[in-house]
């Protein structure tokens, strides 16, 4: 069921924009409200008309009508789902690169929804490695691609590339609706981003840690109905606050770990992917410290270990996730700190694989459990934020 949702659904231009029709009223036979975009080229194959008779709304097409202007930012604020179908190899390529010339476009880059794209094209088109390129880039914005049908195409050709059937995409779309509810109810902690320990009013400690991570799994929680509490690190990373999720900003282990404490024990869910500092400084400066022609000895001490502490503390009901970032023998050390640290589960990754590890948008992992280990490939962080809530939530099934 997809009942209740408010849908933009853009239509590009393409032959199967006539497949958007029965699509139309499948969304609205669903209980959805719908809004359609359409791409000037798209009109060219199916009439405005059609889409305005059958959402029973104004359908919109350029961003200036007349003397007055489509506002765009409001229509992507109003939709919990952007549905984009057709999405030729044209209009891909403009939303991979934020090329908005037209309504189409412009609407996705204010969308805050979930966006789900399926492509319609010809085989040779589907196959060429530009459009591999640009789904790639969307998948990495945290989009969703429907995969392509295959069959007869326009050209006469037989192979990939037609758009799916509209009831195979509201079943994609069943399937998202019910993903995003799967947390409803739910209370979530997360930790992102680095600490600084400081040194002087000028120096500190820390790590290249960019909070990416971390970040992504808050915002995927909450798209997934959970209420969440982010306690982030310094970073220059954005994230937007909102009734779903809230962020508390620290700086220092010791604060980091005083805000989860106040929250740890109403959670349902705590998700340790802030890289903590291991040290601070025994002594802070309180002037900035001159430098000299002698070395210089910082004495350390050790920080409070927030995830072991707050382990012991863990209730009945209550799901620990740890993350680990190991640059030898990752599986014997992860498997330790998964005991040791009393995690239900632990995320493996190392900075040895290309494209994981800080500051990337990617990340490659093995997560383990004390049942079983998956081992996921190279994908975006937001896809692999989805991954692990996804074996979170089965974890619970399988117990219930």
């Amino acid at each position: 069921m997809v009942a209740g949702l408010n849908v933009i659904l853009g239509v590009s231009g393409s032959i199967a924009a006539y497949k958007s029709l029965l699509l139309t009223r499948l969304l609205i036979k669903n209980g959805c409200q719908v809004r359609v975009i359409m791409t000037e080229a798209a009109t060219e194959f199916v009439s405005a008309l059609s889409f305005a008779t059958l959402s029973k709304s104004k359908v919109h097409v350029n961003i200036i009508e007349g003397d007055s202007w489509s506002d765009h930012v409001s229509l992507g604020l109003w939709a919990d789902l952007m549905l984009i179908a057709p999405a030729t190899a044209t209009t891909l390529s403009k939303l991979a690169h934020g090329h908005a010339d037209n309504m189409l476009v412009a609407t996705y880059l204010s969308a805050k929804c979930p966006v789900m794209v399926a492509p319609a094209m010809d085989l040779d088109m589907w196959r060429h490695p530009s459009t591999s390129h640009n789904l790639e880039l969307l998948r990495s914005y945290g989009n969703s691609v429907i995969p392509v049908g295959h069959g007869e195409l326009a050209s006469g050709l037989v192979g990939d590339g037609r758009m799916a059937e509209p009831e195979e995409i509201i079943a994609h779309i069943s399937k998202f609706d019910k993903a995003k509810r799967d947390l409803a109810g739910k209370r979530v902690l997360i930790t992102a981003g680095p600490t600084q320990e400081p040194i002087d009013p000028v120096r500190y400690i820390t790590n290249h840690s960019t909070g990416k991570m971390g970040i992504s799994i808050a915002e995927a929680a909450a798209a997934r109905g959970a209420d969440v509490t982010l306690v982030l690190g310094p970073t220059s990373e954005s994230i937007e606050a909102s009734d779903r999720l809230k962020v508390i900003r620290v700086s220092t282990a010791q604060s980091m770990y005083e805000a989860c404490r106040v929250h740890h024990e109403k959670m349902d869910l705590v998700v340790f992917a802030a890289a903590v500092a291991d040290y601070t400084p025994k002594d802070t400066s309180q002037h900035k410290m001159k430098k000299s022609e002698s070395d210089l000895s910082i004495p350390l001490r050790r920080t409070i270990d927030i995830a072991a502490t707050l382990g012991r503390n863990k209730s009945e009901g209550q799901t620990h996730i740890g993350f680990a970032l190991e640059t030898e023998e990752g599986m014997t050390n992860a498997e330790s700190k998964l005991i040791r640290k009393n995690f239900d589960f632990i995320v493996l990754n190392s900075l040895q694989n290309p494209g994981a590890g800080f500051g990337h948008d990617t990340n490659q992992v093995t997560i383990i459990s004390p049942n079983k280990t998956e081992e996921l490939s190279l994908r975006p962080k937001r896809e692999l934020a989805d991954d692990i809530l996804d074996l979170v939530v089965e974890d619970k099934s399988e117990v219930q």
